[in-house]
């Protein structure tokens, strides 16, 4: 059985295939639900993609299918059936083709970042596009990875850091870290006696101590992209 917002998303999902043909994107069920944040809508979509109501189509960005609907759906007024039950053969014979929503954030592209000894953090006035579905709500930037001392936490040399702004972190996290005010690194943090750690995710690094004033959170990982060559 699925709650009403469930319903109320499938309804608005068929609704809009049927008139346009296009599947709606993430804001605009956002805002059709009356949600806080686009997490809910992610939320409400892979439950029913759970169940077998609706599929998201491959290589085909935020294009959405309805499988089947709910067998207690009512029909919205505009979309009801004919009191004789007969359906108009021209929208019966109609194809729905749903088509991808241009969901992609653009986000800034600032250097590189390391992830082995720190570098120097670079500013860069570029910016690339990035899936909504990766990131969640706040404002977001992106870093190119250079190293290879977070691998064992699946983060390699040339992957893409989405990163989240903030500057608090709780222990454990994976962070942004500008060091001395001129290097920026990708570590784990955590707090030990009074110091900052800085935590690689490869046994062949050691963690970097500092003192609480020579590090600022600038960030927190929200995502990863890969290029396959």
């Amino acid at each position: 059985m699925l709650t009403a917002k469930q319903h109320e998303l499938i309804r608005f999902i068929q609704q809009r295939l049927e008139e346009t043909g296009i599947s709606p994107s993430f804001e605009e069920m956002k805002e059709a639900l009356d949600l806080k944040s686009k997490s809910g809508v992610h939320r409400l979509i892979s439950a029913l993609e759970e169940r077998g109501f609706i599929r998201r189509l491959a290589n085909r960005a935020r294009a959405l299918e309805v499988i089947r609907m709910p067998e207690d759906a009512v029909p919205s007024s505009k979309h009801a059936v004919p009191a004789n039950d007969a359906i108009p053969m021209a929208r019966a014979a109609r194809p729905v083709i749903p088509q991808p929503a241009n969901d992609v954030i653009e986000v800034p592209l600032h250097g590189r970042i390391a992830a082995g000894a720190p570098i120097e953090a670079l500013e860069g006035r570029s910016s690339m596009p990035v899936p909504a579905a990766l990131l969640g709500p706040g404002e977001h930037y992106a870093l190119e990875v250079s190293g290879d001392s977070m691998i064992e936490a699946g983060i390699f040399d040339g992957d893409y850091a989405l990163v989240r702004r903030t500057d608090t972190a709780r222990d454990g996290e994976i962070v942004v870290a500008l060091i001395r005010n001129e290097e920026a690194t990708l570590k784990y943090l955590r707090r030990e006696n009074g110091m900052i750690r800085l935590d690689p995710a490869n046994g062949a690094y050691d963690p970097q101590i500092y003192a609480p004033h020579e590090v600022v959170v600038q960030g927190k990982l929200a995502g990863l992209l890969r290029r396959y060559h």
